[in-house]
């Protein structure tokens, strides 16, 4: 026999069910208004003198499905490229965020230096970071210089090391100081202190900040591209000089946002449980 500890008044009952027909009439009203005005955008764009033309030169099946094949072995280059950029850049901005809050005049040398290579590295444009490292490190002829897809991935790594150290010092201090002093009363080291108490808050408070620059990595993992390695982009551009039509590009494109919306959906998820959270403890 089941017992309900907390039966649910019609009043209650009454709530949900407005509840839910509100919520029903909102993604209606939502998917009539998006369809009318994708239907409204179609007719102005299909209804363009030029559409014939445009049609034949970007948005050509024939030429899509010729090279779907190469830029999809391309892609996988950008993926793989991805998942090891990724995994380096958040290791190196947290190292670099770590060496910004030592404390002390001895360290004023770590924080100098780790404070200008932030300065630095977001203040450059990653094209030209790329040309640098891609082309000027093997123009140094030095025995062991690896090849130019290990350093673009490096010049990434680099570059968005610096956007996340800074991701993560924002994250560092935001944590109480008054939280930093009871675990040191405590008895534990300064090591003990960022790993146990103020790293695991401040991860987690910087989490949506942390996956949309991951975001923004997926989509200039093709910059490599410039550097030579044949990766999704750089078939498509094969393929444009080849047929002399830029259908290879719109594909590449399509295959990019197919291959963000996974890590978009993720960073909008912790986005909202991280407001919930917030609301709920304020």
């Amino acid at each position: 026999m089941s017992i309900e500890l907390h039966p649910t008044s019609e009043i209650q009952r009454g709530r949900i069910a407005y509840r839910r027909r509100q919520t029903i009439r909102s993604v209606l009203l939502a998917a009539l208004s998006t369809a009318v005005v994708g239907a409204l955008l179609a007719f102005a764009v299909t209804g363009a003198p030029g559409w014939d033309r445009v049609k034949q030169s970007f948005f050509s099946p024939e030429v899509a499905w010729r090279y779907l094949p190469e830029i999809l072995d391309g892609l996988w280059l950008n993926v793989r490229l991805l998942v090891v950029c990724a995994t380096l850049a958040l290791a190196l901005g947290l190292l670099i965020a770590t060496l910004r809050t030592l404390r002390g005049p001895v360290f004023f040398p770590v924080r100098a230096l780790a404070t200008g290579y932030t300065y630095t590295f977001r203040g450059l444009p990653l094209i030209i970071v790329i040309y640098l490292m891609a082309f000027g490190i093997p123009g140094l002829r030095l025995q062991g210089t690896p090849g130019v897809l290990v350093l673009g991935g490096a010049a990434l790594v680099v570059t968005y090391g610096a956007y996340l150290a800074e991701v993560f010092r924002a994250g560092i201090e935001s944590v109480h100081p008054s939280q930093l002093a009871a675990a040191r009363s405590l008895g534990l080291t300064y090591r003990q202190t960022m790993r146990h108490v103020v790293l695991p808050q401040a991860i987690r408070r910087v989490a949506p900040p942390l996956l949309n620059d991951t975001v923004a990595l997926q989509k200039d993992v093709g910059l490599v591209s410039l550097a030579g390695p044949i990766d999704a982009v750089r078939a498509a551009q094969i393929g444009v000089a080849q047929d002399a039509n830029y259908t290879p590009y719109i594909v590449a494109g399509v295959l990019f946002v197919l291959l963000a919306l996974p890590l978009i959906g993720v960073t909008d998820w912790v986005t909202l449980r991280a407001a919930r959270r917030q609301s709920a403890g304020s």
